[in-house]
């Protein structure tokens, strides 16, 4: 709601949204509800794009199909997933800017390609809808070491359609460790995709940003950013503390606004049961108020009983209760223990909020279940500045961020719990900026074994070598010219 009160009215203003409507938030079906009630009342002026987030996969490894099935059926699970299937994958906005999710692919080179992708069903691990949805650009991009500067010619002389030289591939597209997935395309591969398609620049989302947006190196052809980021989710799962920005293009001119977050009702982690969680705390009490009880006589006191006893049996009679009464304490003692590790557990659930990688750490292992505690003794730290905040939260998000396992898949790759905190901690003893790893540096580390097993692990990537395109429907992309589609049919090519 803060959205449309910072961009503008629906009413009388046209909205392009870029996807992900639910991820790892607690009202991701009235988001989509909302939304969907807005496209069918302004059905010329509202448009909304397919995310990586809006599958069955991550829907289902997440939290939004649990949260329909706690808030509703899943019968509107289903009707949801099923919508999500048509939605576009791209579109272009006035004739000057490509609109989509993640980014490029190396089997997109011309706008017609993304035409022709079937783009109703799941999305697949791997191809051309793929790296729509989960590509990113370098993180160096624009500074690339070992790559192509430019691939460019002017705008008015753009080639013709080729197929990217494999000696080239690998200069204008990486591989996604980061991700799991897909690519990392660089500013060479942006700008040759520009000058053959004859836009002006990339506009999309699926990385958070800590001012909201990112405007990447200018074209040298036109002077604009030939990349844009924009991310529209303030404090971003309820832990990053970020700031959300839209952009606004009107009579030819950009620009950029930033909103804050908005306070919002209050759920439990994961829509936990608050009954089920707030159970160690009672039984902590519990137990501490037994303890007190069985404590009630001390051993002065006891001492004293004893003088005034002069059988023998009598005698032998309270030393043996004495015992009794100290292993009840011994016990009752152990399930305070374990009651203050479960209190302490549920804690850092709700400081980790959608960090966490399940419901409750109860479920994690000792390593794990550690290693969580520590990320949320970090998360209660107060930072230097929010800047400091979001690259910390940013490094132990990482393994949220990659594509998720399949359920029956053994989690391998990327860094462990352990060396995200390790290197969280660093950029809390340093001023100096912290970066995504780099593909090679990743790629180093997803060949070393004794990775710390973990369900939100991801699997590697599937080699380029077995990526192939087959002929598809061909399905028209939305276009937008100074806010009015310009295209509302879709054909079929058999």
């Amino acid at each position: 709601m803060k959205l449309f009160e910072v961009g503008g009215s629906p009413s009388d203003t046209p909205y392009l949204f870029l996807g992900d409507y639910v991820d790892r938030g607690y009202f991701g079906i009235e988001c989509v509800l909302y939304l969907f009630s807005l496209k069918i009342h302004y059905s010329k002026t509202f448009f909304l794009l397919r995310g990586n987030h809006e599958c069955r996969h991550l829907t289902d490894y997440f939290t939004f199909k649990q949260e329909c099935q706690v808030k509703y059926t899943e019968t509107i699970y289903d009707a949801c997933m099923e919508a999500f299937d048509c939605l576009p994958l791209a579109a272009i906005m006035n004739n000057q800017f490509l609109c989509v999710h993640g980014g490029l692919s190396p089997e997109v080179q011309t706008l017609d390609d993304i035409k022709q992708l079937d783009r109703f069903h799941e999305p697949p691990a791997h191809g051309a809808m793929c790296d729509l949805l989960w590509s990113d650009p370098a993180e160096d991009y624009g500074n690339e070491k070992g790559s192509l500067t430019l691939v460019a010619t002017r705008r008015m002389s753009a080639p013709a359609k080729t197929v990217t030289a494999s000696t080239n591939g690998s200069s204008l597209f990486l591989p996604n460790a980061t991700r799991g997935c897909s690519y990392f395309y660089t500013y060479a591969a942006v700008n040759e995709f520009l000058v053959r398609n004859q836009i002006l620049s990339v506009i999309r989302a699926h990385e958070a940003q800590d001012i909201g947006y990112r405007m990447y190196k200018k074209s040298p052809d036109t002077g604009f950013p030939s990349l844009i980021t924009l991310f529209s989710a303030p404090n971003y799962c309820d832990v990053y503390q970020n700031k959300a920005a839209i952009m606004k293009y009107e009579n030819n001119v950009v620009n950029i606004r930033q909103f804050n977050c908005s306070p919002h009702p209050y759920w439990l982690p994961n829509f936990m049961n608050v009954f089920s969680w707030s159970l160690p705390f009672v039984g902590e009490k519990i137990n501490d108020v037994l303890l007190k009880i069985l404590n009630i006589c001390t051993d002065e006191e006891l001492a004293e009983i004893d003088e005034h006893i002069d059988s023998l049996i009598e005698r032998n009679q309270m030393e043996q209760r004495k015992e009794q009464i100290r292993s009840k304490i011994r016990a009752v003692g152990k399930v305070a223990k374990t009651y203050q590790t479960l209190r302490e557990l549920s804690e850092n659930v709700v400081t980790l909020r959608g960090l966490t990688p399940s419901n409750s750490l109860n479920e994690l292992d000792k390593e794990i279940a550690s290693e969580a505690e520590a990320a949320a003794a970090i998360l209660r730290e107060k930072s230097s500045s929010t800047k400091e905040r979001f690259s910390q939260v940013k490094i132990l998000d990482q393994v949220n961020e990659r594509m998720p396992p399949p359920k029956n898949a053994n989690s391998v790759g990327g860094p462990s719990v352990a060396e995200r905190i390790k290197r969280a901690s660093n950029v809390n003893q340093s001023s100096q900026p912290v970066k995504r790893e780099t593909p090679s540096a990743v790629l180093a580390g997803v060949s070393q074994q004794g990775i710390v097993r973990m369900r939100r692990e991801s699997y590697a990537g599937v080699p380029t070598s077995a990526v192939r395109r087959s002929p598809t429907p061909v399905v028209d992309i939305p276009k937008l010219v100074d806010g009015k589609s310009t295209t509302t049919t879709t054909t079929t090519k058999q």
